[in-house]
């Protein structure tokens, strides 16, 4: 029954072809996270890369492209946070808040002004990781190479800003002509395509016992996975009946 249901989704055209526009975005977003910027020793940057460090989180949502430098390592979190500050805005400054009361045009705007926000933000971002990104070294050498610090900066913060502003054009691209949310589909897709990787490290770290994690703590875990998702599932279909 259940899989009458998921066949029957390609049967309709309009819907399998918003299906396969936002599979085929997708697949351009993750070839894009394994582009490397230019002048970055990827090897040397995997030893000096410490993903336990605040910078493992940021990579997280950004699916591994930070930790590789690709061209879309800062991927869609300036968008996120250009967003967020225009929401908050919002509640202080009245020209904005006038902007989100007035509908449609007023959201058309913001959006306009968010896009705008977010290539500052991402020549900011880009800018603090290139000089990240000169500062780190292993084993005795750098992880730039083939570049002065003065060839390395330029190219590098166009190379991110340019990325992320791409991503951000992927996500409004699969709001507009593929299925839900083209920003947040993109987040999961960042953060699930670690998912099989990590879940590969944990068996065998338990098998091996080379890890920190126990049958019983994995188990444990995998339960609370269950339970939490069942409970999302629950609280969105749930229905309140009010009598009238």
């Amino acid at each position: 029954m259940a899989l009458e249901k998921f066949t029957s989704i390609f049967r309709v055209e309009e819907l399998r072809r918003k299906i396969f526009y936002t599979l085929g975005l997708f697949i351009v977003y993750r070839v894009g996270s394994h582009l490397p910027t230019p002048g970055i020793d990827s090897s040397v940057l995997a030893q000096a890369f410490n993903s336990d460090s605040i910078f493992g989180l940021f990579d997280l949502f950004a699916g591994g492209a930070f930790s590789k430098a690709s061209i879309f390592a800062l991927g869609i979190m300036p968008y996120i946070s250009a967003s967020i500050m225009f929401q908050l805005l919002g509640s202080v400054i009245p020209t904005i808040k006038k902007l989100q009361e007035e509908g449609e045009e007023g959201r058309k705007k913001i959006n306009q002004y968010t896009r705008y926000l977010t290539v500052a933000i991402a020549v900011l971002q880009a800018y603090g990781t290139a000089t990240f990104l000169t500062s780190l070294s292993a084993g005795g050498q750098n992880v730039v190479v083939g570049l002065t610090t003065a060839q390395f900066m330029p190219l590098t913060i166009l190379t991110f800003t340019a990325g992320t502003i791409f991503v951000m054009w992927l996500g409004e691209k699969i709001t507009e002509h593929g299925i839900g949310n083209g920003i947040s589909l993109i987040i999961f897709i960042g953060i699930i395509a670690r998912f099989p990787q990590g879940v590969i490290d944990v068996v065998m770290g338990i098998i091996n016992e080379t890890g920190n994690m126990t049958i019983v703590t994995g188990a444990f875990l995998v339960a609370a996975m269950l339970f939490v998702i069942a409970s999302v599932i629950l609280v969105t279909r749930a229905q309140r009946r009010i009598p009238v």
